[in-house]
Formats: structure tokens, C-alpha cells, sequence
């Protein structure tokens, strides 16, 4: 069953123009189905996957052979799994500089395999696109449509009941616990569910770490993994992380990089203008998926039952903004004032994992004082609503609001 994805709008909008089209992201986000379904759509198209081992020698030792059998008959030609190909992104610019009026579309499982193989040899050739797990938009369009469009719809200001806040928020928290895979998504149970997030957590250590990375110390990076699901939310203590998992600083630092270029973390750094006073020092941890977090650490109890809530709703908020293509930042200051989110370097967020007064914290007051932007968010339960300070705009929202940050790039 199909899943639609924003992404496919944006990747059909470049149809006609010729560049070759990547679609990077974790293991089993949708990347082939979304692929399959765009070639579905087209006439005169070819669907290949480098899974295949025949596809993949014919392009690896004999690329003049591979472009008579499957690039020259078609419009639209599909390889799945690119980063299986010794020397993909050398053969693709050769394909690319002979062959006219074609349109190539690759995935790749990590962003690491298409910048090695492909994206160095193919400059201004190829539009590069990160699918992530489910967004929340998405995930509520697949569970509930009338819910969704009634969101969607919903006019600004407008207030929400306290039975629609309910059930938007049952959703919400059913998603932060088990994250937004596909294939979960589509599990009829809470048991399959856990079992196949299990199973990408598996699957993620045997094939993209040990294999293609060729790291064989799997038992450390699960153990690395496990001390950053406790450290969500704050700021990496390298120390601590090599202490738990006996990685010393070298090789901390390059499983952390392979994690983060996985799409299994965020590393948000910190925001600064002056380093004389702000402290610029390490990132924050943050996981793009809470149900992969929650599978390593198998922890998949109900929000309400957990102490760690308060992170994961800051985790929530840090996955949709960056699903939405922000940049995000964190400040903290020697003086203790920190605000969770500074995104596209101006917009101060702020997220509350309870009810809250709709009033501004001292930290919050101290960013807006310094830096003066148009607009602040707090992400909390409380009704919506936003006044002034100064000439500073601050909107109290709810965390399932539509986030606006993309418009302010």
C-alpha cells in the first residue's frame, strides 16, 4: 500500500529538466516505492535496481553496453539502489555528457555512498533530495483523512475544541512513540510494530554499518546508540559517550559522523555572533526517528508513562523542522541562558512538553532582546495564541501546528 510522500510532488516538478534526480535517505524510509511510483506514472520508463548483480556488472565493466540495452530506448530510467556500483558517479557523468534527452533518476541508502561515488564527479549534473521517515502531516494523511484535512483547513486564530485537541494529540503521541517508518505505519498491531522496528535497527548494523562501511565493532555502535537515546535532547558529552562505549575520541567522533550521515541522528551545533560570550562548543543529540530511538533502547511505553517526554517532544519538533529542509541551531550562553532551537539563523523555538502559561522565559527574553527577530515560537498544550515584546512577534502554537519556518528562509 502506497504511502504518499510531499516528496514526490517536488521530485515530479523537475521532470522536464536534465538533471539526474538522487533520492538519499535511511533504510527502509520508502525510497524504492517512491520511485516505483513515479515510474508508474510515466510512459517509456525503466525501473532497475543494482541489487540486481547483472545490471550492476554490465555498468560497472561494460557502461557502452549498458547504455544500448537500458538508457537509449527509454525517457525515464530508474536505478534503485545506486550505491552498490563500484564507480557509479564516473559512469553517470559519462551517460550524462553522451546521452541526450534522458532523465535519470538514483537512491542510495546513505548520503555517504552518493557523496563518495557519485556527487564528486557529477557538479551541476544531479538534484539531490533526502527522503525522511513520515512526517506528522504525513503520517495523520495516512490514519485519518478527515482529521488531516480538517487541520489542513483550520483558519488562523481559529481555536481548537477540546475533543479535537484530543484526538490530534492521541495521533501525535502514537507517532512519537513508534516514529514514522512506513512499513510500521503500516503494522495492524503494537507488537509487529516494535518487532519490525527491531528489524530495521538490525538490518541498519548488518548491512550500513558493518558491510558497507566496513566497521565490525557493531556491539559498540549499539552501545554508542543506546547512550545517545538517554542523552536526547542535550548536549553531547563526548566524555561520558567514550567512558560507556570504550571508543576512544577518534573513533567516537567518525561513528557519530556515520551515524549522523546515516539519517539515524541530528547533530544541531551550537548558534553563535560573538564566541567571546556564547559557548561554542558541542552539539546537541537529537534522533530522526523516536521509533527507532525507542527500539534501542526498547522503551515503547505510552507518553504518559515516561519521564523522558520532555525530550521527546523537543525531538519531535527538531525532526519536523529539519524534515522541512531548516537549518537549526541551539544558544546557550556562560550565563545559562539557552533556547532549545534557533532556526535558519534567526528564529528562536522553544518547546514545552506540558500545559504552560502563555509566558516567555528569561532565556527566550534574553534572545530576543539581543537579536531582535520578527517572529518567536513556543511549541506547548496551551491554546494558541501570540502577543509582542517589543518588535518581536511570539506565537504560542500547538505542537501539531503547521511549522512556518520554511516560508522564512
Amino acid at each position: 500500500m502506497y504511502i504518499k510522500r510531499t516528496l514526490e510532488t517536488k521530485i515530479t516538478k523537475y521532470l522536464k529538466t536534465p538533471e539526474i534526480i538522487a533520492v538519499t535517505g535511511a533504510r527502509q524510509v520508502g525510497k524504492t516505492t517512491l520511485l516505483q511510483q513515479i515510474h508508474q506514472g510515466l510512459d517509456n520508463s525503466l525501473f532497475i535496481t543494482f541489487e540486481d548483480v547483472s545490471y550492476r556488472q554490465l555498468f560497472d565493466t561494460d557502461i557502452q553496453a549498458f547504455i544500448e540495452l537500458y538508457i537509449q530506448p527509454y525517457k525515464y530510467i530508474f536505478i534503485d539502489e545506486f550505491q552498490y556500483a563500484n564507480n557509479g558517479g564516473q559512469q553517470l557523468k559519462r551517460i550524462f555528457d553522451t546521452v541526450q534527452d534522458k532523465k535519470i533518476f538514483i537512491s542510495g541508502s546513505s548520503v555517504l555512498d552518493l557523496t563518495i561515488h557519485a556527487v564528486k564527479h557529477l557538479a551541476g549534473r544531479l538534484f539531490a533530495f533526502v527522503l525522511h521517515p513520515l512526517s506528522f502531516e504525513e503520517f495523520l494523511a495516512f490514519k485519518n483523512q478527515e482529521l488531516h484535512r480538517y487541520l489542513s483547513d483550520k483558519k488562523e486564530n481559529a481555536k481548537f475544541s477540546s475533543i479535537m485537541l484530543e484526538k490530534l494529540y492521541a495521533y501525535l503521541e502514537e507517532y512519537i512513540v513508534y516514529g514514522g517508518y512506513p512499513r510500521v505505519l503500516l503494522s495492524p498491531d503494537h507488537e509487529e510494530k516494535k518487532e519490525v522496528l527491531r528489524n530495521i535497527l538490525n538490518v541498519y548494523l548488518l548491512r550500513d554499518v558493518r558491510d558497507l562501511m566496513g566497521l565490525f565493532d557493531d556491539y559498540k555502535m549499539i552501545s554508542l546508540m543506546k547512550a545517545l537515546s538517554l542523552q536526547t535532547g542535550n548536549v553531547i558529552s563526548y566524555q561520558e559517550l567514550s567512558q560507556i562505549t570504550s571508543l576512544n575520541f577518534s573513533s567516537l567522533k567518525k561513528n557519530l559522523n556515520l551515524l549522523e550521515k546515516t539519517y539515524v541522528i541530528g547533530l544541531p551545533r551550537p548558534f553563535f555572533t560573538n564566541k567571546r560570550i556564547e559557548l561554542v562548543k558541542n552539539p546537541k543529540i537529537y534522533f530522526h526517528d523516536t521509533g527507532l530511538r525507542h527500539a534501542v533502547i526498547d522503551d515503547f511505553r505510552r507518553m504518559e508513562m515516561r519521564q523522558d517526554k520532555g525530550a521527546l517532544w523537543e525531538n519531535f519538533i527538531y525532526a519536523e523542522l529539519m524534515k522541512e529542509g531548516n537549518d537549526i541551531k541551539y544558544w546557550r550562553t556562560k550565563s545559562k541562558a539557552e533556547v532549545d532551537f534557533i532556526v535558519n539563523e534567526k528564529i528562536p523555538v522553544e518547546v514545552k512538553s506540558s500545559p504552560t502559561k502563555t509566558a516567555v522565559g528569561k532565556s527566550l527574553h534574553s534572545y530576543i532582546e539581543k537579536y531582535n527577530p520578527d517572529n518567536a515560537y513556543i511549541f506547548t498544550k496551551k491554546t494558541e495564541e501570540s502577543f509582542m515584546i517589543g518588535k518581536t512577534a511570539v506565537h504560542f502554537l500547538h505542537h501539531f501546528s503547521k511549522i512556518p519556518f520554511a516560508e522564512q528562509h
